[in-house]
C-alpha cells in the first residue's frame, strides 16, 4: 500500500499546496549499472537505484536492498517509509533507500567484495559527504557495512557495522527488539492483556522475526508459531525459540523443523491474540485478512498490509500497529551509532535497548492519544505525528 495518503491526512492536518508538491515527489533518483570484472573473462553486471524522499530532517537514512526483485518504484516506496519513520520517532535522519537488483545468494564472496567495492566507487560523494548513510537491508549485512567503511575511512558514513569495525552492541537485534517492545505494548493498551497471558504468531524467522519471538518468548509470551519462506512450524503450548534460531542457523531454514507443519497463509490464520507479518511486502491482502482471526497486528516487515487488507482488518475491528512504529528500533539504533561514531562515545547493549524501548514507548504513547483524539486509525495517527514532524522541519528550513 501507499506510505502516506496526503488526502486523507490533508482531513486531520494543514498540507499546503507547496509541501503537498515536496512530498509527493523525490528529491533524487539515480540509475547506475555496477560492473564488476570477477575473473579474466567474465563480467558481473546489476542495476542500483538510489532514492531520496525527503531530507529536512537530515541525511537520506535507509538500507541497501541485494534482490534480484529489487526495482526503481520499491526503492522508492521504501525511501519515503523511511522520510516517515525517521520522523516519527524524532531521529534527525531523512529518508533514502539504495538497491541493487541482484540475487546475493549467486555470487560468490569474491563477487560480493567486488560489488560492494564498486558500489562504494559509483557511490563515493554520497557516502563520503554524509547525504546518505546507508545500513543493511534484505541481502546485506554487517560484512557488507564493514567493506564500505573500509572504502571510505569514516566510522559515520555506514552504520549496521561489525562491533569490532566501530558498529554497535545489539545492533543486530535492534529491529526484532523494537518490534517485541512494541506488540508488548500494544497487547497490554489496545487489547488489555499482560504479554504473558498473549499468545503470538510470528511470520518470519529471518533477523527481524527470529529476534522478535525470541524476547517475546523471553518475557513470558507463547509464541505459538513461527514460519519462514519454506515452512511455518507450530505448537499450542508455545515453541522453543532457542531451538528454532540453532536450527534455522544450521540448516538455513525451517522446513525440517520439529513441530506441526504450517503454511504462511494458515499462520495469519491463527486463532492468537496477536499476528506479527515480519518477512516480506504484500501478505496480508483483501483476500487473506478476510482468514485473520487475531485481535491485532504488529507490522514488523515494512508494507505488510495492502491497502485492501487494511481495509479489511479495519471492518472487522482489527488493530493494526503499522510499520512506520513497530519496526522502527532498527533507525533508532542505526543513530546511536552514527551518534556514537562522530562523538567516540561507547555504548553498551543494555544501554542501547534501553534507548529504543524508551523512545518506541514515547512514541507508542503519543500515536494512541492521536488515534484517540482523531477517532482514528493507528496508522493515520502515526501518520499525522510523522507528517507534522516532517512539514514543520520544511517550514524551519523555508522551503514552504
Amino acid at each position: 500500500m501507499e506510505s502516506v495518503n496526503l488526502d486523507l491526512l490533508s482531513k486531520h492536518i494543514d498540507i499546503s499546496d507547496n509541501a503537498r508538491l515536496l512530498l509527493e515527489h523525490c528529491e533524487k533518483k539515480t540509475i547506475c549499472t555496477l560492473t564488476v570484472r570477477v575473473s579474466e573473462d567474465r563480467m558481473l553486471a546489476a542495476e542500483m537505484y538510489l532514492v531520496y524522499h525527503n531530507t529536512a530532517r537530515g541525511p537520506a537514512k535507509g538500507g541497501i536492498r541485494l534482490s534480484p526483485s529489487v526495482t526503481l518504484d520499491e526503492t522508492t516506496d521504501l525511501a519515503e517509509r523511511m522520510t516517515w519513520k525517521t520522523a516519527l520517532v524524532k531521529v534527525p535522519f531523512g529518508g533514502g533507500k539504495s538497491g541493487i537488483a541482484i540475487d546475493p545468494g549467486t555470487m560468490t564472496l569474491f563477487e560480493r567484495i567486488n560489488l560492494i567495492h564498486e558500489y562504494v566507487h559509483i557511490m563515493k560523494w554520497e557516502l563520503a559527504s554524509g547525504a546518505y548513510v546507508p545500513a543493511p537491508d534484505l541481502g546485506s549485512g554487517p560484512k557488507d557495512m564493514a567493506i564500505i567503511y573500509g572504502e571510505t575511512h569514516q566510522l559515520e558514513s555506514v552504520t549496521g557495522k561489525p562491533p569490532r569495525v566501530g558498529g554497535l552492541p545489539g545492533r543486530l537485534e535492534a529491529t526484532g527488539r523494537g518490534v517485541a517492545h512494541v506488540a508488548r505494548l500494544a497487547v497490554n493498551k489496545v487489547l488489555g492483556k499482560s504479554v504473558e497471558d498473549a499468545t503470538f504468531a510470528v511470520q518470519g524467522f529471518g533477523n527481524v522475526g527470529s529476534w522478535t519471538a525470541r524476547f517475546l518468548s523471553d518475557w513470558g509470551a507463547k509464541v505459538v508459531a513461527v514460519s519462514d519462506v519454506t515452512s511455518g512450524v507450530y505448537n499450542g503450548q508455545g515453541l522453543d525459540l532457542e531451538k528454532l534460531r540453532t536450527f534455522a542457523g544450521r540448516h538455513g531454514e525451517l522446513r525440517d523443523a520439529l513441530g506441526e507443519k504450517m503454511t504462511n497463509e494458515e499462520l495469519l490464520a491463527l486463532d492468537v491474540d496477536c499476528i506479527i507479518p515480519a518477512a516480506v511486502e504484500n501478505v496480508l491482502t483483501g483476500e487473506t485478512a478476510q482468514s485473520v482471526r487475531a485481535r491485532l497486528v504488529v507490522e514488523g516487515a515494512n508494507g505488510p498490509t495492502t491497502a485492501a487488507g487494511d481495509a479489511v482488518l479495519a471492518d472487522k475491528g482489527v488493530k493494526v500497529i503499522p510499520d512506520i512504529l513497530a519496526n522502527a528500533g532498527g533507525v533508532i539504533a542505526s543513530y546511536i551509532e552514527w551518534r556514537k561514531a562522530k562523538s567516540g562515545s561507547i555504548t553498551g547493549k543494555e544501554e542501547v535497548f534501553e534507548s529504543i524501548e524508551d523512545l518506541l514507548g514515547a512514541t507508542f504513547e503519543e500515536v494512541v492519544g492521536v488515534a484517540a483524539a482523531k477517532k482514528t486509525t493507528h496508522r493515520t495517527a502515526a501518520q499525522i505525528v510523522a507528517a507534522g514532524e516532517v512539514l514543520q522541519a520544511m517550514q524551519d528550513r523555508g522551503w514552504v
